[in-house]
């Protein structure tokens, strides 16, 4: 028999019935700002597990508004019993193993008492409002590529464009990438113009990603647009004017950015070889020239300047983080919002990523937010191109390869960011949720990420669309 583990969260007020959260309220994992004394009940990542027979006891702290409750178990039999006490609300259910569960239930109380004959427990989860100014983020720069390659999306048999349906699952950001001079499609201004008005009837504010690249930048390769000067003195110039225009641009058509990347994951320093990182401090000052030069076109387009993001790619590497971050606060570089790229199969455990966004947002005194993300609901593949998720050593321990599993990851990487001290965390972006195949990332190819999507290979919303709310996702989804 397994052992029986209980979860005591001592009671402060008795369960009073509270209403269900609206469509666009986010709720994320309160418990997550508790106290256990099994911290690995309520540490925000399914793979950490308590096991035994021993009470496990977590405080919220102050009494609050629960409007539901999650739980990630482990052991050998497929499903468990487990019953939820929060003040006098009690809910029993028999739940999967293995993955996220999500049980609707509202309540007013300090507490969550859990008890399961499953053998260990992984998380548990108490799920309330987070702050209304919480980013529920898409990228979604290939959209226009899609619809013109013929692609379409439906919400449980309903069409729509993707950002519609994104929002009306709580989305209220898009991000979109921009490139100088790509191939013929891909996103230039003319296609981040359209993209903006869509995301602006869709409700949505707007980040702005310029790569200062011809077409893809990341830490492997950030090359200067080809019709661009080498030279720093003119190619900061160049910086500064372009920033400065391509501001101007979205503002003029009424879909100003309200905030903008000064580059795209740019460890490695951007529009090499001219501020390429190379360890000396010549090459440390030719980059802050750059990133200074379009803070500075960015302050000089029309209108309010948008925050600023400097995005690293590493979010669960701390040390590396800090000493970017050191460099660019010497650097004098103005920025508002430490932007981090996040994917778990290449970024570390969701323990060091929690650990790293705590750190990051106190020690430099800025907001943090991860502006890409992505987890897999499936390791089949959609076309030709192999994916960068593909077997089973690649996946989180507590969140598998299926529709719940990525759920429940986007669900719980959206609460770390909401429980950073002193509100701190703004929110996520997932990264190309739309990107179903049809749309090569590059003319004639596939794409890597068809089975990260938030829309399966036919375009048909997945339950992650409502990461923001995993207990609509389950509602309206299947979660089995």
């Amino acid at each position: 028999m397994s052992p029986r583990l209980a979860l005591a969260v001592v009671a402060c007020f008795g369960a009073l019935a509270a209403p269900a959260a609206a469509h666009d309220d986010a709720l994320v994992n309160l418990a997550l700002t508790g106290t256990a004394s099994a911290p690995a009940a309520n540490d925000g990542n399914a793979a950490t597990t308590v096991c035994g027979s021993q009470p496990v006891t977590v405080d919220l702290g102050r009494p609050r508004q629960l409007e539901g409750f999650g739980v990630s178990l482990t052991g050998d039999a497929p499903t468990a019993d487990v019953t939820i006490e929060a003040g006098h609300r009690r809910i029993t259910a028999t739940v999967p193993v293995g993955t996220p569960a999500w049980l609707p239930g509202g309540a007013i109380a300090r507490t969550v008492r859990l008890t399961t004959n499953a053998a260990c427990v992984a998380e548990v989860r108490a799920l309330g409002r987070a702050p209304d100014d919480t980013i529920i983020g898409h990228d979604l720069s290939f959209a226009v590529q899609e619809a013109a390659a013929g692609a379409t999306y439906t919400d449980r048999g309903r069409p729509a464009l993707p950002e519609k349906i994104l929002a009306n699952h709580g989305a209220n950001w898009v991000r979109l990438r921009l490139w100088v001079n790509p191939p013929g499609g891909y996103s230039n201004l003319p296609n981040v113009l359209a993209m903006a008005r869509r995301a602006k009837a869709a409700g949505m504010k707007l980040l702005l990603d310029p790569h200062y690249s011809d077409f893809w930048a990341d830490p492997q390769k950030q090359p200067i647009p080809a019709s661009w000067p080498q030279d720093l003195p003119s190619l900061a110039q160049q910086v500064h004017d372009y920033t400065r225009d391509v501001l101007n641009a979205l503002r003029d058509q009424g879909t100003p950015a309200q905030m903008m990347q000064l580059g795209n994951e740019i460890r490695n320093g951007l529009l090499w070889p001219t501020g390429q990182l190379d360890g000396s401090q010549a090459q440390w000052d030719a980059l802050g020239t750059l990133l200074r030069a379009a803070a500075s076109g960015a302050r000089d387009a029309r209108g309010a300047t948008p925050r600023l993001v400097v995005h690293y790619d590493q979010g669960g590497d701390n040390g590396g983080s800090r000493y970017f971050f050191d460099n660019i606060v010497a650097q004098h570089v103005p920025f508002d919002v430490i932007g981090l790229s996040y994917y778990p199969f290449w970024h570390g455990t969701l323990s060091q990523l929690r650990a790293n966004v705590n750190d990051l947002a106190q020690r430099y005194d800025r907001d943090v937010s991860v502006v890409e993300t992505q987890y897999g609901w499936t390791l089949d593949n959609g076309d030709q191109l192999g994916n960068f998720l593909w077997t089973t050593d690649l996946l989180v321990p507590g969140y598998p390869a299926t529709p719940t599993g990525q759920l429940g990851f986007a669900s719980d990487l959206l609460s770390i960011l909401a429980a950073v001290p002193d509100h701190r965390g703004l929110g996520i972006f997932y990264w190309q949720p739309e990107w179903i195949p049809g749309v090569g990332w590059e003319p004639g190819a596939g794409t890597p990420n068809d089975n990260l999507t938030l829309f399966d290979f036919g375009g048909h919303a997945l339950p992650g669309v409502s990461f923001a709310d995993p207990l609509r996702g389950c509602q309206e989804y299947s979660c089995g």
